[in-house]
């Protein structure tokens, strides 16, 4: 394979004895995107990810990032991405400046280089006035900027983040959103990351919506959204599989029972709850009606949410 692109997954599986955990991925990521793998814990995005940083082998299928194939060129992968995992990475004991020096070694930069890309890193992410403090002193938006910093010291081209948010308040999800595009904008890094936060998804230039070990969507927030056909209409009734079958019936409308509620999609959602309201009056306690969310397209695309599928992912 040989592609412009900065990642490139071909017809991708991977098993854990008898798990599935990835099932014929297949996609494309363009340079200086800023992508996002959605999905519930146990849709197979951290696997996934494993395998795009190079820390468990291919076993099925063809992985190709910045033109390198991730199975025979792993060690040249390794040195153009950078990795910021889920689970934190600083040494609690070393100084922020430690930190940044001990990352530094492992990539070979020393010297004026090495001076220079931590002055940078520190201006960037605010972090100047913070270079001797310990780490265990940081709050926790404090520390997910030591990660960035880290792991863009040696500038690759590609960064990977693994539920980046994970652990921060709103403030700091901000915070971090601001420095993802920024370095997208500045630097032209491709950025990719994991997440089971629908907000944090809509963020994202494109996404992946993955569900017991398969892209079940791709494409724009936006676009993903106008896939689901108009506003939410969500009933709260005594009976829902009774309630769905007689709305079918009457106005032949596609509808579905997800968490114990009935819910179709409507252009004109509206002007739909008095008719309903009259229609089927003394069976319906509450209606609600929204804009299509990307819960809204992971429900058309799954038949469940996001909480029951995580109560019965196969994936990792």
């Amino acid at each position: 394979m040989v592609s412009a692109a900065a990642v490139v997954v071909s017809g991708l599986v991977y098993r854990y004895g008898q798990r599935l955990a990835l099932d014929d991925v297949s996609l494309s990521i363009d340079q200086g995107e800023v992508f996002a793998f959605l999905g519930p814990n146990g849709g197979g995005k951290t696997t996934l990810f494993r395998l795009l940083s190079t820390l468990i082998p291919v076993q099925s299928g063809e992985i190709e990032i910045l033109s390198l194939d991730a199975a025979r060129q792993a060690h040249q992968v390794r040195r153009r991405i950078g990795v910021v995992f889920q689970a934190p990475s600083l040494d609690r004991k070393l100084t922020v400046a430690e930190n940044l020096w001990q990352h530094a070694r492992l990539y070979g930069l020393s010297g004026k280089v090495f001076q220079e890309r931590r002055r940078e890193m520190l201006l960037r992410f605010g972090l100047a006035d913070r270079a001797g403090d310990l780490v265990e002193t940081l709050s926790g938006g404090l520390r997910r900027r030591v990660e960035l910093a880290k792991g863009l010291l040696h500038r690759p081209q590609l960064l990977l983040l693994d539920e980046p948010s994970t652990g921060l308040d709103p403030g700091a999800r901000a915070d971090l959103w601001e420095y993802l595009h920024r370095v997208r904008a500045e630097d032209g890094v491709t950025v990719v990351l994991t997440t089971h936060l629908l907000e944090e998804a809509d963020k994202a230039d494109r996404l992946a919506i993955m569900n017991a070990g398969r892209v079940v969507a791709l494409d724009t927030p936006e676009r993903l959204r106008s896939m689901v056909g108009g506003d939410t209409i969500s009933i709260e009734t005594p009976e829902p599989a009774a309630l769905a079958a007689s709305i079918r019936e009457r106005f032949g409308r596609e509808v579905t029972v997800v968490d114990g509620r009935v819910r179709f999609e409507q252009p004109d959602g509206p002007q739909w709850v008095a008719r309903l309201a009259t229609e089927f009056a003394g069976r319906i306690q509450s209606i609600t009606v929204g804009k299509p969310t990307l819960e809204d397209v992971f429900i058309a695309k799954t038949g469940h949410r996001f909480r029951e599928a995580e109560e019965v992912g196969v994936g990792e």
